[in-house]
């Protein structure tokens, strides 16, 4: 094992490498929505 520069069990090529940058986007804006939209809800909540 020494002197691998692999990390992790799995392999990865260059497919896989593209589709989780792409799915990692598409989480961080669905996470990002949520939160505004739950940020909005709170702040009608309180306002209203």
């Amino acid at each position: 094992m020494k002197g691998k520069s692999r990390h992790g069990a799995t392999r990865r090529d260059d497919n896989s490498t593209a589709f989780d940058r792409w799915l990692n986007c598409v989480v961080s804006v669905a996470v990002i929505t949520a939160l505004l939209v739950g940020l909005a809800a709170v702040l009608a909540h309180w306002l209203l």
